[in-house]
């Protein structure tokens, strides 16, 4: 017996009952009607799952055009309705006809019940297999739509913010390998998912994948997948996270904690855009579009021997570098206002307005941790703030990061500025205008950097 509804429809009262009495005892509810008028009221009304329609209904007509019309205004209702067309009128070209415009197959009357019963059996797993597809792309849709949201916006209007975001204007539309670098809490995978919302695979998967959070003994099995006994638990075949991604973007976070070894095995990946799963030997071709992101200084660390040199040319071809919360001047205050209106919607207060007092505080601290500590930051402003308003109490900031005891972070400030003009005038090969527009500075500005850093 097969938990499905069969519903059949036909003019002849002797094809619904033989219809009736043989499917009754194979399927789990069969449904008959002598008119096809009377399909949108049955289809409103129960969950169909197959439809046996008629081709003609008019005394002497034997053309199937009824049948044609019926079909398509059953698929315009819901193109995952099944239908197969019956007829005793034997046509090839109107069975293609019927195929053509919809129809899962065409059958003749008188049938063999056998034969009906091999069809009807072969349009329920066609029926399953649609249902499948159609609630994996929901979930799809729903877990990148849920991703979006997460990740949230990029925020801000600063210089050191605007030229990163033309660089990303720039390269998104491309299928360029892009490498994210910055401290942590700076945003990276914001503007990772931004890349892909706004490159020409927004409509497929985003992967992220955080290989700072995965076991060294898993990465293959993860990345590339397995084969069903490759090891002990392996009791199915399972993609990677390669495969999931395919025709989508996959986001490495956390390159820059890869061991040589595991490192190889990636750059092999990446160079031959093929993945092997464990177990098996056959190679299996991949397009997706890579981006990477670390805070850790990957140029530094080929120097040192413990990150390949040719992985580091295969992920970089163009470099993103995000400036610090501490060097975007008023951004930091744009993103408090936004976080409390968001908090305060979430934890149903009005607590959306920052006082005078708490936002000269917030200006002035160093942000050791960026927009992440930022974002904790507010959101236990608003859930501990007595009134409508974040006052300087409520922040509860350490008075260690503030700049008159901040010598180490003023440093580390000063470095990543030399290092951002460096990577800048690296990248346009010594052109000023280049570079300066990408940094968001005048020429003047950027040849006073020059200068005060020695470049």
């Amino acid at each position: 017996m097969i938990n499905a509804t069969i519903l059949v429809i036909d003019d002849d009262d002797d094809i619904l009952l033989s219809a009736r009495l043989f499917l009754k005892s194979h399927f789990s509810q069969v449904t008959t009607c002598r008119s096809p008028k009377e399909i949108n009221v049955l289809l409103s009304r129960n969950e169909v799952d197959i439809i046996l329609l008629d081709m003609n209904y008019q005394k002497g007509a034997s053309d199937g055009r009824e049948g044609l019309y019926w079909l398509e205004h059953i698929l315009s209702v819901d193109r995952e309705y099944v239908v197969i067309l019956m007829t005793a009128y034997g046509n090839v070209e109107l069975a293609v006809r019927a195929i053509k415009k919809g129809a899962t197959d065409f059958i003749l009357k008188p049938w063999e019940n056998e034969k009906l019963f091999a069809t009807l059996s072969a349009a329920w797993k066609l029926r399953q297999s649609t249902r499948k597809a159609s609630r994996l792309e929901k979930i799809r849709s729903s877990l990148q739509s849920d991703l979006a949201n997460r990740a949230g916006a990029i925020i801000g209007s600063s210089p050191a913010l605007l030229g990163v975001q033309r660089t990303l204007g720039k390269v998104a539309p491309t299928d360029a390998n892009v490498l994210i670098l910055g401290e942590n809490g700076t945003g990276k995978q914001v503007f990772a998912h931004e890349l892909h919302q706004l490159s020409n695979r927004r409509n497929q998967v985003f992967m992220h994948v955080d290989l700072g959070a995965l076991n060294e003994n898993l990465f293959e099995s993860e990345l590339f997948g397995y084969a069903k006994g490759a090891f002990t638990d392996a009791r199915d075949d399972k993609p990677g996270r390669f495969e999931l991604a395919e025709g989508g973007t996959i986001f490495l976070d956390e390159i820059g904690n890869l061991s040589l070894p595991l490192q190889a095995k990636l750059l092999t990946v990446l160079q031959n855009r093929t993945v092997t799963r464990l177990g098996e030997s056959r190679e299996r071709k991949i397009d997706v579009r890579l981006i990477a992101a670390t805070n850790m200084p990957l140029d530094e660390m080929v120097a040192k021997g413990t990150f390949r040199q040719d992985l580091l040319f295969r992920i970089n071809t163009v470099e993103l570098l995000l400036p610090p919360l501490r060097q975007r001047g008023d951004d930091v205050l744009e993103l408090a206002a936004h976080f409390a209106n968001a908090f305060s919607t979430r934890y149903h207060k009005d607590c959306r307005t920052i006082d005078p007092q708490a936002a000269r505080l917030i200006q002035q601290y160093a942000w050791p941790g960026n927009i992440r500590e930022l974002q904790h930051v507010i959101e236990r402003a608003v859930i501990m703030a007595d009134d409508d308003r974040i006052s300087e109490h409520d922040l509860q900031l350490r008075q260690t990061h503030f700049p008159a005891a901040a010598a180490a972070s003023d440093m580390q400030l000063e470095e990543m500025e030399r290092l951002m003009v460096s990577n800048a005038l690296n990248k346009h090969k010594g052109n000023i205008s280049k570079a300066a527009g990408e940094l968001g500075l005048t020429r003047a500005a950027l040849y006073r950097r020059i200068e005060k850093f020695g470049l």
